[in-house]
Protein backbone atom coordinates (compact mmCIF):
# COMPACT_ATOMS: atom_id res chain seq x y z
CA UNK A 1 0.00 0.00 0.00
CA UNK A 2 2.76 2.63 0.77
CA UNK A 3 4.23 2.07 -2.47
CA UNK A 4 1.06 1.90 -4.28
CA UNK A 5 0.34 5.63 -2.43
CA UNK A 6 4.06 6.50 -3.26
CA UNK A 7 3.59 5.83 -6.94
CA UNK A 8 0.22 7.68 -6.56
CA UNK A 9 2.08 10.44 -5.22
CA UNK A 10 4.98 11.00 -7.62
CA UNK A 11 2.38 10.73 -11.00
CA UNK A 12 0.68 13.82 -9.26
CA UNK A 13 3.44 15.61 -8.55
CA UNK A 14 4.65 15.16 -12.67
CA UNK A 15 1.30 15.63 -13.68
CA UNK A 16 1.43 19.15 -11.98
CA UNK A 17 4.97 20.31 -12.83
CA UNK A 18 3.88 19.52 -16.26
CA UNK A 19 0.90 21.65 -15.55
CA UNK A 20 2.75 24.69 -14.49
CA UNK A 21 4.97 24.26 -17.72
CA UNK A 22 2.18 24.75 -19.48
CA UNK A 23 0.45 27.31 -17.34
CA UNK A 24 3.58 29.58 -17.53
CA UNK A 25 3.84 30.10 -21.44
CA UNK A 26 0.14 30.72 -21.33
CA UNK A 27 0.72 33.62 -18.69
CA UNK A 28 2.93 34.75 -21.69
CA UNK A 29 1.88 37.52 -23.34
CA UNK A 30 3.15 35.93 -27.27
CA UNK A 31 0.00 35.06 -28.43
CA UNK A 32 1.27 31.94 -30.05
CA UNK A 33 2.43 30.34 -26.72
CA UNK A 34 -0.84 30.77 -25.31
CA UNK A 35 -2.62 29.22 -28.34
CA UNK A 36 -0.01 26.04 -27.78
CA UNK A 37 -0.43 26.19 -23.69
CA UNK A 38 -4.26 26.04 -24.26
CA UNK A 39 -4.08 23.42 -26.63
CA UNK A 40 -1.91 21.25 -24.39
CA UNK A 41 -4.81 22.24 -21.75
CA UNK A 42 -7.33 20.36 -23.90
CA UNK A 43 -5.60 17.40 -24.58
CA UNK A 44 -4.65 16.91 -21.44
CA UNK A 45 -8.28 17.10 -20.81
CA UNK A 46 -8.99 15.00 -22.96
CA UNK A 47 -6.85 12.03 -21.48
CA UNK A 48 -8.56 13.02 -18.17
CA UNK A 49 -12.17 12.55 -18.57
CA UNK A 50 -12.33 10.52 -21.80
CA UNK A 51 -15.37 10.14 -23.49
CA UNK A 52 -17.53 12.18 -20.73
CA UNK A 53 -17.08 14.97 -23.42
CA UNK A 54 -17.53 13.92 -26.65
CA UNK A 55 -14.67 14.32 -29.52
CA UNK A 56 -16.96 16.87 -31.36
CA UNK A 57 -16.59 18.71 -28.10
CA UNK A 58 -13.26 18.78 -27.97
CA UNK A 59 -12.49 19.82 -31.52
CA UNK A 60 -15.37 22.63 -31.31
CA UNK A 61 -13.34 23.66 -28.14
CA UNK A 62 -9.76 23.67 -30.09
CA UNK A 63 -11.25 25.70 -32.89
CA UNK A 64 -12.31 28.15 -30.83
CA UNK A 65 -9.01 28.30 -29.47
CA UNK A 66 -7.31 28.72 -32.60
CA UNK A 67 -9.45 31.83 -33.79
CA UNK A 68 -8.06 34.93 -32.75
CA UNK A 69 -11.51 36.78 -32.66
CA UNK A 70 -13.48 34.07 -30.54
CA UNK A 71 -15.40 36.16 -28.02
CA UNK A 72 -14.54 33.96 -25.50
CA UNK A 73 -10.70 33.44 -26.28
CA UNK A 74 -10.29 37.27 -26.06
CA UNK A 75 -12.48 37.18 -23.23
CA UNK A 76 -9.84 34.63 -21.38
CA UNK A 77 -6.75 36.68 -22.84
CA UNK A 78 -7.99 39.95 -21.46
CA UNK A 79 -8.14 38.29 -17.92
CA UNK A 80 -4.61 36.83 -18.16
CA UNK A 81 -3.70 40.28 -18.96
CA UNK A 82 -5.29 42.02 -16.17
CA UNK A 83 -4.40 39.45 -13.41
CA UNK A 84 -1.51 39.73 -11.59
CA UNK A 85 0.72 36.74 -12.52
CA UNK A 86 1.12 35.14 -9.41
CA UNK A 87 -2.60 35.14 -8.76
CA UNK A 88 -3.61 34.22 -12.22
CA UNK A 89 -0.79 31.10 -11.89
CA UNK A 90 -1.81 29.90 -8.57
CA UNK A 91 -5.55 29.84 -9.33
CA UNK A 92 -5.30 28.06 -12.85
CA UNK A 93 -3.05 25.73 -10.74
CA UNK A 94 -5.70 25.27 -8.30
CA UNK A 95 -9.01 25.46 -10.08
CA UNK A 96 -7.27 23.45 -13.63
CA UNK A 97 -4.94 21.08 -11.81
CA UNK A 98 -6.60 20.52 -8.44
CA UNK A 99 -9.93 20.77 -9.00
CA UNK A 100 -11.11 19.73 -12.74
CA UNK A 101 -8.26 17.04 -13.44
CA UNK A 102 -7.52 15.32 -10.26
CA UNK A 103 -10.42 16.70 -7.57
CA UNK A 104 -12.62 16.21 -10.43
CA UNK A 105 -11.00 12.27 -11.22
CA UNK A 106 -10.48 11.73 -7.03
CA UNK A 107 -14.87 12.80 -6.50
CA UNK A 108 -16.07 10.44 -9.49
CA UNK A 109 -14.06 7.71 -7.95
CA UNK A 110 -15.41 8.03 -4.58
CA UNK A 111 -19.11 8.99 -5.36
CA UNK A 112 -18.74 5.11 -6.84
CA UNK A 113 -16.80 3.93 -4.03
CA UNK A 114 -19.05 5.50 -0.89
CA UNK A 115 -22.39 5.33 -2.88
CA UNK A 116 -23.24 8.89 -2.04
CA UNK A 117 -23.06 12.23 -3.37
CA UNK A 118 -19.59 13.91 -3.10
CA UNK A 119 -19.51 17.59 -4.01
CA UNK A 120 -16.80 19.71 -6.04
CA UNK A 121 -17.09 22.35 -3.78
CA UNK A 122 -17.97 23.05 -0.09
CA UNK A 123 -19.29 26.46 0.82
CA UNK A 124 -19.12 26.99 4.62
CA UNK A 125 -19.60 30.59 7.46
CA UNK A 126 -16.91 31.57 9.16
CA UNK A 127 -18.89 33.68 11.15
CA UNK A 128 -22.18 34.25 11.69
CA UNK A 129 -21.24 37.94 12.46
CA UNK A 130 -22.29 40.80 9.63
CA UNK A 131 -21.24 44.56 9.79
CA UNK A 132 -24.77 45.15 7.90
CA UNK A 133 -28.53 44.36 8.18
CA UNK A 134 -29.83 43.96 4.62
CA UNK A 135 -33.90 43.62 3.95
CA UNK A 136 -34.64 39.84 3.49
CA UNK A 137 -31.19 38.90 4.55
CA UNK A 138 -31.33 36.21 7.82
CA UNK A 139 -27.53 36.70 8.31
CA UNK A 140 -28.16 40.02 9.65
CA UNK A 141 -30.05 39.41 12.52
CA UNK A 142 -27.76 36.24 13.85
CA UNK A 143 -24.86 38.35 15.69
CA UNK A 144 -21.61 37.49 16.37
CA UNK A 145 -22.39 34.11 18.26
CA UNK A 146 -21.66 31.92 16.80
CA UNK A 147 -17.96 31.29 14.33
CA UNK A 148 -16.03 28.28 13.38
CA UNK A 149 -13.03 28.05 15.10
CA UNK A 150 -9.72 28.46 12.72
CA UNK A 151 -9.05 24.41 13.46
CA UNK A 152 -12.87 24.00 12.10
CA UNK A 153 -12.24 24.99 9.13
CA UNK A 154 -8.70 23.50 8.37
CA UNK A 155 -10.50 20.65 9.22
CA UNK A 156 -13.35 20.76 7.16
CA UNK A 157 -10.65 21.75 4.07
CA UNK A 158 -8.47 18.95 5.10
CA UNK A 159 -11.32 16.06 4.81
CA UNK A 160 -12.53 17.53 2.05
CA UNK A 161 -9.22 17.14 -0.34
CA UNK A 162 -9.41 13.76 0.65
CA UNK A 163 -12.39 13.26 -1.37
CA UNK A 164 -10.83 14.83 -3.74
CA UNK A 165 -12.61 19.06 -3.32
CA UNK A 166 -10.25 21.60 -4.18
CA UNK A 167 -12.75 24.60 -3.91
CA UNK A 168 -13.78 26.46 -0.89
CA UNK A 169 -16.68 29.11 -0.65
CA UNK A 170 -17.21 31.11 2.05
CA UNK A 171 -20.35 33.43 2.78
CA UNK A 172 -21.95 34.31 6.36
CA UNK A 173 -22.27 36.68 8.13
CA UNK A 174 -19.72 38.48 6.29
CA UNK A 175 -16.45 36.35 5.83
CA UNK A 176 -13.84 38.80 6.41
CA UNK A 177 -14.92 39.36 9.80
CA UNK A 178 -12.79 36.71 9.92
CA UNK A 179 -9.80 38.35 7.65
CA UNK A 180 -6.77 37.04 10.02
CA UNK A 181 -7.71 33.43 9.84
CA UNK A 182 -8.98 33.17 6.40
CA UNK A 183 -5.24 34.52 5.68
CA UNK A 184 -3.69 31.74 7.63
CA UNK A 185 -6.18 29.52 6.13
CA UNK A 186 -5.04 30.40 2.62
CA UNK A 187 -1.46 29.69 3.40
CA UNK A 188 -1.93 26.54 5.49
CA UNK A 189 -4.07 24.95 2.40
CA UNK A 190 -2.28 26.72 -0.44
CA UNK A 191 -3.27 23.79 -2.92
CA UNK A 192 -6.80 24.78 -2.96
CA UNK A 193 -8.74 27.84 -3.98
CA UNK A 194 -10.51 29.68 -1.47
CA UNK A 195 -13.22 32.31 -3.26
CA UNK A 196 -14.76 35.08 -0.82
CA UNK A 197 -18.54 35.95 -0.63
CA UNK A 198 -18.55 39.84 0.50
CA UNK A 199 -20.29 42.72 1.10
CA UNK A 200 -16.96 44.62 0.17
CA UNK A 201 -16.91 47.23 2.93
CA UNK A 202 -13.89 45.22 4.89
CA UNK A 203 -11.60 45.30 1.49
CA UNK A 204 -8.40 47.63 1.94
CA UNK A 205 -4.80 47.62 0.18
CA UNK A 206 -3.35 45.73 3.35
CA UNK A 207 -5.29 42.79 2.87
CA UNK A 208 -5.02 43.10 -1.22
CA UNK A 209 -1.55 43.14 -0.30
CA UNK A 210 -1.89 39.80 1.24
CA UNK A 211 -4.60 38.05 -1.50
CA UNK A 212 -1.84 38.93 -3.95
CA UNK A 213 1.29 37.39 -1.81
CA UNK A 214 -0.77 34.05 -1.99
CA UNK A 215 -2.71 34.27 -5.02
CA UNK A 216 -5.34 31.45 -3.92
CA UNK A 217 -8.16 33.98 -2.64
CA UNK A 218 -11.01 35.49 -5.16
CA UNK A 219 -13.83 37.56 -4.91
CA UNK A 220 -18.00 37.98 -5.05
CA UNK A 221 -18.79 41.44 -4.27
CA UNK A 222 -22.30 41.54 -3.34
CA UNK A 223 -23.89 44.89 -5.29
CA UNK A 224 -27.59 45.23 -6.57
CA UNK A 225 -27.64 47.43 -9.43
CA UNK A 226 -28.38 51.05 -8.93
CA UNK A 227 -26.87 53.20 -6.52
CA UNK A 228 -30.76 53.81 -5.56
CA UNK A 229 -31.74 50.08 -5.53
CA UNK A 230 -28.57 48.86 -4.05
CA UNK A 231 -28.67 50.81 -1.05
CA UNK A 232 -32.62 50.80 -0.33
CA UNK A 233 -31.92 46.91 0.76
CA UNK A 234 -28.46 47.51 1.81
CA UNK A 235 -28.14 50.58 3.62
CA UNK A 236 -26.99 54.06 2.59
CA UNK A 237 -23.49 54.37 1.63
CA UNK A 238 -23.08 50.60 0.62
CA UNK A 239 -23.06 51.59 -3.64
CA UNK A 240 -19.80 53.70 -2.82
CA UNK A 241 -18.04 51.03 -0.70
CA UNK A 242 -18.46 48.74 -3.45
CA UNK A 243 -17.21 51.00 -5.93
CA UNK A 244 -13.96 51.30 -3.78
CA UNK A 245 -13.12 47.90 -3.57
CA UNK A 246 -13.29 46.84 -6.94
CA UNK A 247 -11.24 49.81 -7.83
CA UNK A 248 -8.84 48.69 -5.01
CA UNK A 249 -9.07 44.40 -6.49
CA UNK A 250 -8.54 46.01 -10.16
CA UNK A 251 -5.52 48.14 -8.64
CA UNK A 252 -3.79 44.93 -7.76
CA UNK A 253 -4.98 42.38 -10.42
CA UNK A 254 -7.20 40.57 -8.24
CA UNK A 255 -9.71 37.77 -9.65
CA UNK A 256 -13.38 39.20 -9.00
CA UNK A 257 -16.76 38.69 -9.88
CA UNK A 258 -20.24 39.81 -8.34
CA UNK A 259 -23.14 37.89 -6.36
CA UNK A 260 -26.30 38.91 -7.46
CA UNK A 261 -29.54 38.45 -5.36
CA UNK A 262 -32.31 39.25 -8.06
CA UNK A 263 -35.72 40.53 -6.88
CA UNK A 264 -39.45 41.85 -8.44
CA UNK A 265 -37.52 45.35 -7.51
CA UNK A 266 -34.11 45.21 -9.13
CA UNK A 267 -34.30 42.73 -11.62
CA UNK A 268 -33.96 45.22 -14.45
CA UNK A 269 -31.38 47.13 -12.66
CA UNK A 270 -28.82 44.34 -12.26
CA UNK A 271 -29.14 42.96 -15.57
CA UNK A 272 -29.05 46.53 -17.67
CA UNK A 273 -26.90 46.78 -19.90
CA UNK A 274 -25.99 49.73 -18.32
CA UNK A 275 -25.18 47.81 -15.22
CA UNK A 276 -23.30 45.29 -16.94
CA UNK A 277 -20.81 47.20 -18.76
CA UNK A 278 -20.07 49.64 -15.24
CA UNK A 279 -19.14 46.49 -13.45
CA UNK A 280 -17.35 45.19 -16.75
CA UNK A 281 -15.26 48.63 -16.96
CA UNK A 282 -14.51 48.10 -13.06
CA UNK A 283 -12.80 44.85 -13.67
CA UNK A 284 -15.36 42.57 -12.41
CA UNK A 285 -14.86 39.12 -15.24
CA UNK A 286 -17.81 36.86 -13.67
CA UNK A 287 -21.07 36.73 -12.07
CA UNK A 288 -23.35 34.65 -10.55
CA UNK A 289 -27.09 35.80 -10.40
CA UNK A 290 -29.40 34.17 -7.59
CA UNK A 291 -33.15 34.35 -7.33
CA UNK A 292 -34.46 35.56 -3.85
CA UNK A 293 -35.59 32.77 -1.43
CA UNK A 294 -38.01 33.64 1.11
CA UNK A 295 -36.03 31.83 3.50
CA UNK A 296 -36.52 32.61 7.28
CA UNK A 297 -39.63 34.04 9.71
CA UNK A 298 -38.57 37.52 8.20
CA UNK A 299 -38.56 37.19 4.77
CA UNK A 300 -40.42 38.87 2.48
CA UNK A 301 -41.95 36.95 -0.14
CA UNK A 302 -43.52 40.09 -2.19
CA UNK A 303 -39.49 40.26 -3.40
CA UNK A 304 -40.00 36.71 -5.36
CA UNK A 305 -39.58 37.89 -9.38
CA UNK A 306 -42.87 37.60 -10.95
CA UNK A 307 -43.27 35.00 -13.94
CA UNK A 308 -42.58 37.52 -16.64
CA UNK A 309 -39.70 38.62 -14.87
CA UNK A 310 -38.35 34.99 -14.26
CA UNK A 311 -38.76 34.40 -18.13
CA UNK A 312 -36.57 37.55 -18.67
CA UNK A 313 -34.29 36.56 -16.58
CA UNK A 314 -33.80 33.04 -19.21
CA UNK A 315 -33.63 35.17 -22.10
CA UNK A 316 -31.78 37.81 -20.92
CA UNK A 317 -29.00 35.61 -18.99
CA UNK A 318 -28.33 33.61 -22.29
CA UNK A 319 -27.80 36.72 -24.44
CA UNK A 320 -25.70 38.22 -22.49
CA UNK A 321 -23.41 34.64 -23.04
CA UNK A 322 -24.06 34.45 -26.62
CA UNK A 323 -21.63 35.91 -29.47
CA UNK A 324 -24.54 38.44 -30.16
CA UNK A 325 -23.42 40.55 -26.58
CA UNK A 326 -20.06 42.44 -26.63
CA UNK A 327 -19.84 42.90 -23.16
CA UNK A 328 -16.98 41.15 -21.18
CA UNK A 329 -18.57 39.65 -18.18
CA UNK A 330 -19.65 36.14 -18.16
CA UNK A 331 -23.01 35.54 -15.71
CA UNK A 332 -24.40 32.26 -14.25
CA UNK A 333 -27.71 32.02 -12.92
CA UNK A 334 -27.78 29.47 -10.33
CA UNK A 335 -31.75 28.63 -10.33
CA UNK A 336 -32.13 29.18 -14.47
CA UNK A 337 -28.76 27.29 -15.31
CA UNK A 338 -30.19 23.79 -14.08
CA UNK A 339 -29.93 22.36 -17.83
CA UNK A 340 -26.09 22.97 -17.65
CA UNK A 341 -25.63 21.10 -14.65
CA UNK A 342 -28.23 18.56 -14.04
CA UNK A 343 -30.77 20.45 -11.68
CA UNK A 344 -30.25 20.67 -8.38
CA UNK A 345 -26.65 21.01 -7.18
CA UNK A 346 -27.03 20.95 -3.78
CA UNK A 347 -26.61 18.09 -1.10
CA UNK A 348 -23.35 17.38 -1.93
CA UNK A 349 -24.08 16.71 -5.74
CA UNK A 350 -21.54 19.69 -6.32
CA UNK A 351 -21.89 21.46 -3.15
CA UNK A 352 -23.02 21.46 0.44
CA UNK A 353 -23.37 24.16 3.19
CA UNK A 354 -21.57 24.51 7.33
CA UNK A 355 -22.70 26.93 8.32
CA UNK A 356 -21.14 29.06 11.66
CA UNK A 357 -23.05 27.05 14.47
CA UNK A 358 -21.18 23.73 11.99
CA UNK A 359 -24.29 22.69 10.97
CA UNK A 360 -24.49 21.01 7.67
CA UNK A 361 -27.07 22.09 5.34
CA UNK A 362 -27.94 20.57 2.01
CA UNK A 363 -28.12 24.47 0.64
CA UNK A 364 -27.12 27.64 1.48
CA UNK A 365 -30.84 28.12 1.37
CA UNK A 366 -32.26 25.14 3.17
CA UNK A 367 -31.79 25.31 6.73
CA UNK A 368 -32.17 22.16 7.96
CA UNK A 369 -29.84 19.83 9.04
CA UNK A 370 -29.01 16.10 10.75
CA UNK A 371 -25.25 16.55 11.19
CA UNK A 372 -22.86 18.76 12.31
CA UNK A 373 -19.04 19.37 11.43
CA UNK A 374 -18.07 18.98 15.26
CA UNK A 375 -19.37 15.51 15.85
CA UNK A 376 -19.23 13.79 12.08
CA UNK A 377 -16.04 13.72 9.13
CA UNK A 378 -17.20 15.45 5.62
CA UNK A 379 -17.73 12.21 4.36
CA UNK A 380 -20.47 10.75 7.51
CA UNK A 381 -22.10 14.16 6.81
CA UNK A 382 -22.41 13.15 2.67
CA UNK A 383 -24.03 9.41 4.25
CA UNK A 384 -25.81 11.00 6.68
CA UNK A 385 -29.91 10.92 6.19
CA UNK A 386 -30.85 13.86 5.39
CA UNK A 387 -27.87 14.35 2.76
CA UNK A 388 -28.64 10.47 1.26
CA UNK A 389 -32.24 11.60 0.67
CA UNK A 390 -31.04 14.37 -1.53
CA UNK A 391 -28.86 12.07 -3.64
CA UNK A 392 -31.81 9.74 -3.63
CA UNK A 393 -33.95 12.18 -5.33
CA UNK A 394 -31.80 14.08 -7.64
CA UNK A 395 -33.11 15.28 -10.37
CA UNK A 396 -36.21 16.49 -8.48
CA UNK A 397 -37.62 17.17 -11.59
CA UNK A 398 -36.45 16.67 -15.18
CA UNK A 399 -37.34 20.11 -15.98
CA UNK A 400 -33.82 21.81 -14.57
CA UNK A 401 -35.90 25.23 -15.18
CA UNK A 402 -37.71 23.34 -12.08
CA UNK A 403 -34.46 22.39 -10.14
CA UNK A 404 -35.24 23.25 -6.39
CA UNK A 405 -36.67 20.54 -3.85
CA UNK A 406 -38.21 23.93 -2.11
CA UNK A 407 -39.07 26.82 -4.52
CA UNK A 408 -40.36 24.70 -7.77
CA UNK A 409 -41.10 21.67 -5.67
CA UNK A 410 -41.67 22.39 -2.45
CA UNK A 411 -43.73 19.03 -1.45
CA UNK A 412 -40.33 17.29 -2.18
CA UNK A 413 -38.88 18.87 0.76
CA UNK A 414 -41.30 19.11 3.47
CA UNK A 415 -40.93 14.91 2.51
CA UNK A 416 -37.47 15.10 3.04
CA UNK A 417 -37.02 17.09 6.24
CA UNK A 418 -39.63 14.72 7.78
CA UNK A 419 -38.84 12.00 7.09
CA UNK A 420 -34.81 12.39 8.01
CA UNK A 421 -36.24 14.45 11.20
CA UNK A 422 -33.83 17.01 10.17
CA UNK A 423 -34.05 20.19 12.59
CA UNK A 424 -34.06 23.62 11.28
CA UNK A 425 -30.97 25.26 11.83
CA UNK A 426 -31.91 28.96 11.77
CA UNK A 427 -29.90 30.50 14.21
CA UNK A 428 -32.21 32.84 15.82
CA UNK A 429 -36.07 31.98 14.52
CA UNK A 430 -36.22 28.43 13.99
CA UNK A 431 -38.80 27.96 10.80
CA UNK A 432 -40.67 24.91 10.21
CA UNK A 433 -40.54 23.48 7.17
CA UNK A 434 -44.75 23.77 6.26
CA UNK A 435 -43.95 27.32 6.92
CA UNK A 436 -40.73 28.09 4.85
CA UNK A 437 -42.86 25.66 2.10
CA UNK A 438 -45.98 27.33 2.09
CA UNK A 439 -44.31 30.72 0.81
CA UNK A 440 -43.56 28.35 -2.55
CA UNK A 441 -46.52 26.49 -2.99
CA UNK A 442 -48.10 29.54 -5.42
CA UNK A 443 -44.74 30.36 -6.78
CA UNK A 444 -44.22 26.49 -7.64
CA UNK A 445 -47.50 26.06 -9.49
CA UNK A 446 -47.09 29.34 -11.37
CA UNK A 447 -43.78 28.73 -12.48
CA UNK A 448 -44.51 24.70 -13.50
CA UNK A 449 -47.16 25.84 -16.52
CA UNK A 450 -44.22 28.40 -17.92
CA UNK A 451 -41.55 26.08 -17.48
CA UNK A 452 -42.59 23.58 -19.20
CA UNK A 453 -43.66 25.40 -22.38
CA UNK A 454 -40.22 26.96 -22.24
CA UNK A 455 -38.70 23.65 -21.65
CA UNK A 456 -40.84 21.47 -24.18
CA UNK A 457 -40.11 24.35 -27.35
CA UNK A 458 -36.21 23.46 -26.85
CA UNK A 459 -34.29 20.04 -27.19
CA UNK A 460 -31.63 19.08 -24.75
CA UNK A 461 -28.26 17.57 -24.69
CA UNK A 462 -28.02 14.38 -22.26
CA UNK A 463 -24.40 14.44 -20.95
CA UNK A 464 -22.43 11.87 -21.35
CA UNK A 465 -21.53 11.83 -17.40
CA UNK A 466 -24.62 12.01 -15.12
CA UNK A 467 -24.36 12.70 -11.65
CA UNK A 468 -27.08 10.80 -10.08
CA UNK A 469 -27.79 8.02 -8.16
CA UNK A 470 -27.39 5.18 -10.43
CA UNK A 471 -31.44 4.58 -10.51
CA UNK A 472 -31.89 7.91 -11.80
CA UNK A 473 -29.80 7.95 -14.82
CA UNK A 474 -31.53 7.98 -17.86
CA UNK A 475 -30.10 5.66 -20.45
Amino acid sequence: MAMSNSIVNATRSAQRKMMEKIMDAALSKVSRDREESFLKLVDLAESFYGDAVTKEQYDSIREAIKDPDNRWMVFINRVLDETNPHVAKTAIMNLGYGAFFKGTKMIRKNREKYRCNIPWLILFDPTSACNMNCAGCWSGTYGHKYNLSYEDMSRIVTQGKELGVYLYMMTGGEPLVRKKDIIRLAEEHNDVEFSIYTNSTLIDEEFCKEVVRLGNITFQLSIEGTPETNDARRGDGHYEKVMKAMDLLKKYGIVFGTSICYTRDNIEAVTSDEFLRMIADKGARFGFYFHYMPVGNNAVPELLPTMEQRKYMIERIRYIRSNECDIPFFPMDFQNDGEYVGGCIAGGRNYFHINSAGDAEPCVFIHYSDSNIREKSILEILQSPLFMEYHKGQPFNRNHLQPCPMLENPEILQKIVHKTDAKSTDLESPEEVEHLCSKCTQYAADWAKEADEIWGQKKHRKSNYQNYAPENRVC
